[in-house]
């Protein structure tokens, strides 16, 4: 006696693509995903972590209330050579630190925690959760940075716009913005180091060297013949004093006339503009090849 004979396959176990009918397609509703898809992730995962929240809180402090302490130990005279934006510049020196660590930690803290695993197996389109990435911090820096300098610029031109303060123009803002976009470009700098270096401390350290050696290597590098021309370069060509050169403290950024002649607002940025640049696109490349 034998029993029953099987009429077919299995029915229970999880359905695969080959057991599908031809032409299937699912009754739930789905969307192709596209960039707002990443920009609305990135968005969330940057707003939800606490390194934010320290490190924009440190950068509006340090501005606002460093600009401020300024503000009120000057006088009216004390800004007929000098625009209503420095008080900010001073704050701004140490608080685009926080803008850098950010940058680092926006890309580097999903590789310490291994969430960059979930990240691209969710959306393996690489390019498109680096690109977010980008715009995402871009905006939330460049926002932060410029908002505070405006605070400290503002409360400048209210407290000590009377008698005595001098001519003042329109460029003085834009000055500014292009100071606050520069510091928003080191940040940039500064999460295209986190993917290529993928390490929190190492790429943290890397972009503090970059902005505080040229100056001490360059004017060590001046003091011999040989090596003049490289050091009044990097002199001439720092973070510190490009952000100065973009305030309109051009006496302050030019230091000494022996450096050789100032360099201009184009030249600074177009500086920072090529290295950011380069940046990304290697940050492109790599983080496209290389295995998570």
């Amino acid at each position: 006696m034998t029993g029953p004979a099987k009429t077919g396959p299995a029915t229970s176990g999880p359905t695969t693509t080959a057991d599908r009918q031809p032409g299937y397609s699912s009754p739930l509703p789905t969307t192709r995903p596209h960039l707002g898809h990443a920009l609305a992730s990135e968005w969330t995962k940057l707003t939800s972590v606490r390194s934010t929240v320290w490190t924009l809180s440190l950068l509006v402090v340090t501005v606002v209330g460093i600009g401020l302490l300024f503000v009120v130990q000057t006088d009216n005279i004390d800004y007929s050579s000098i625009p209503f934006t420095t008080p900010a510049i001073f704050g701004l020196l140490i608080g685009q630190l926080s803008v850098m660590v950010l940058g680092v930690l926006t890309m580097t803290s999903e590789h310490g925690t291994g969430l960059i695993r979930t990240t691209f197996t969710a959306a393996p389109e690489r390019h498109r959760v680096l690109t977010a990435k980008y715009i995402v911090f871009s905006f939330t820096a460049f926002l932060a940075t410029s908002a505070s300098v405006f605070v400290v610029t503002l409360a400048a031109t209210i407290v000590h716009s009377g008698p005595g303060s001098g001519p003042h123009s329109a460029s003085e803002w834009t000055g500014a913005l292009l100071g606050s976009l520069y510091v928003t470009l080191l940040g940039v700098l500064a999460l295209a180091l986190g993917a290529l270096l993928r390490h929190s401390a190492g790429a943290i350290a890397a972009m503090i060297g970059l902005v505080t050696l040229p100056p001490v290597i360059g004017a060590v590098l001046s003091i011999w013949e040989a090596g003049k021309a490289i050091g009044n370069a990097l002199l001439q060509y720092n973070a510190p004093v490009a952000l100065m050169q973009l305030f309109g403290m051009t006496g302050a950024a030019k230091g000494n006339d022996e450096f050789g002649a100032v360099p201009g607002d184009a030249a600074q940025m177009t500086l920072i503009l090529v290295l950011t640049g380069a940046a990304v696109a290697a940050s492109y490349v790599v983080v496209g090849r290389r295995d998570v």
